[in-house]
């Protein structure tokens, strides 16, 4: 059933309406669900009011996110401090990842209304910086920021996310051990992951694969990663963009194989429930 539609959204490449929140604490007041898409000139973040079965007209909080053919970000996801949470593309210039006046390349934590939150590092939006193109954002139960990103030839990241930390993209890709740079806590051939959305779930993140066709389970233990990250479902569904949470602790999954990249199933695209039993 479709509900409405966000007007001035540009579809082309890597760009469209690319990430949806609400705030769940308060949804049932304001009514509000939070978008993030591409137009002819910028990405950016507007918010419309959810009433009566239908979507109202946008009213954009955030713009001048930069917008390119590809690295557009798009992951929204709200805090348990009660913020938002954006995140970037370099829009392919790899210098606005390491420009703060840019909101590219940039985990950006944001009011609702979209301007900057309090305790934000560099007083802006950006929350942090130093990144390619964040595709995925969960919070663990301790409020722990983890963020996923699409590396370049060598190395697919996941890294934990502190305010006004730089994550070294376009110097370093992946572990590289300079003291200027904070490491991911776990890499990946870009064959095997092209990471896209993330969850939290029975004390792991879930890890969806674009390239690598699969959902990855990383256990972690306070803020490490612990054992070797387990795959399920290579190649059985094919490109998998989101991983969300249900308040059962299961996951909606949901497949990305109608974009040209690949030959769709029958019945793609589709969302899945995967039945986690440990």
């Amino acid at each position: 059933m479709v509900v409405g539609t966000v007007p001035g959204v540009r579809h082309g490449g890597e760009g469209g309406l690319l990430g949806l929140a609400i705030r769940p604490w308060t949804f049932w007041r304001d009514h509000y669900v939070y978008a993030y898409f591409t137009t002819a000139t910028d990405n950016r973040i507007a918010r419309m009011r959810y009433t009566g079965g239908t979507l109202g007209a946008p009213e954009v909080i955030l713009s001048g996110i930069p917008a390119a053919g590809a690295h557009n970000g798009g992951r929204l996801v709200f805090g348990p401090d009660g913020f938002l949470y954006a995140g970037t593309g370099d829009a392919t210039v790899g210098a606005n990842a390491q420009d703060l006046a840019s909101l590219g390349g940039k985990i950006l934590r944001i009011r609702g209304d979209g301007t900057p939150a309090p305790g934000n590092p560099f007083g802006t939006a950006v929350w942090s910086y130093g990144h390619r193109n964040v595709q995925g954002l969960a919070f663990d139960p301790w409020g722990r920021l983890w963020a996923d990103e699409l590396g370049a030839n060598t190395w697919d990241e996941l890294n934990l996310i502190r305010p006004g930390n730089n994550y070294g993209w376009p110097i370093v890709e992946g572990v590289a051990h300079d003291p200027r740079f904070v490491d991911p806590l776990a890499q990946w051939p870009t064959s095997e992951a092209s990471p896209s959305g993330l969850a939290y779930s029975r004390g792991a993140l879930w890890m969806a694969g674009l390239r690598g066709q699969r959902l990855w389970r990383i256990q972690i233990s306070g803020d490490q990663v612990v054992g070797t990250p387990e795959a399920f479902f290579t190649g059985v569904y094919g490109r998998l963009r989101t991983v969300a949470r249900t308040w059962r602790g299961d996951l909606w999954l949901v497949t990305n194989n109608t974009d040209g990249r690949v030959p769709p199933r029958p019945g793609d695209d589709r969302i899945l429930l995967v039945r986690l039993t440990r």
